[in-house]
């Protein structure tokens, strides 16, 4: 299905891409759900760069093959769009929406998803829904909605540890056609945000800097790029 207003997937947000650490049985779960065998409904929630929106967007991409129909609705992105944007989803087989927090709160929101949770039950359809908190400390207002947030499983991501985040770099650098030394995953990991979203985006600028200049990556070129 075309993704509604130029929201599109990242390519590389794949489970196969996804350094799991002791996210395993996070990931086994969401399979299971894609795969429309497991559950109905899934809540993720975790800090920034522990991996909630690399795993929608993995749901997304897993649902091709399996002929599966599914959307990924950030709505950090879409949020300025309206309630009125989740009428018709429910016609999907999965619907994995990110960045809940967004609309906590927000009346219309609020009964917007409720009745798309009401929809997505009658059809038979999955529904995951990811934040950076619980459902109980969401801030949502709606009771009738908070209860629906539980209906389901819900995992905490954890955050990956410092020797996972340094095979999770290296991994992403191996897919774009990059090799990172170990000396030059440690400076990353010792003189930037130890962060996995935040490295992942050193890795980004570091890789056009590269290409740019046609050098490879090493720490005097770290240095330089990032004016470490």
């Amino acid at each position: 299905m075309q993704l509604p207003l130029g929201i599109s997937l990242r390519d590389d947000a794949r489970f196969e891409n996804f350094v799991q650490g002791r996210n395993g049985l996070v990931c086994a779960a969401l399979e299971k759900a894609v795969s429309g065998l497991g559950e109905q409904y899934l809540f993720l929630w975790g800090h920034t760069g522990t991996g909630c929106s690399h795993l929608l967007q993995s749901c997304c991409h897993a649902s091709d093959p399996v002929h599966r129909r599914a959307v990924y609705l950030p709505l950090a992105e879409l949020k300025q769009y309206g309630p009125q944007l989740l009428e018709d989803f429910d016609q999907l087989d999965l619907v994995c929406i990110d960045n809940l927090e967004q609309i906590a709160g927000d009346p219309l929101w609020e009964e917007a998803l409720f009745h798309l949770y009401n929809r997505m039950r009658a059809n038979g359809h999955v529904l995951i829904i990811a934040a950076n908190k619980p459902p109980a400390k969401l801030g949502i207002r709606l009771a009738d909605l908070e209860s629906r947030l539980n209906w389901g499983m819900v995992f905490q991501l954890q955050p990956l540890d410092d020797e996972t985040k340094e095979i999770a770099l290296k991994a992403r650098a191996s897919a774009r056609g990059l090799k990172l030394s170990d000396e030059v995953v440690r400076y990353l990991m010792h003189h930037g945000s130890r962060n996995m979203a935040h490295l992942l985006v050193t890795l980004d600028k570091l890789d056009v800097a590269s290409l740019s200049a046609q050098r490879k990556i090493t720490v005097p070129f770290v240095k330089q790029v990032m004016n470490w």
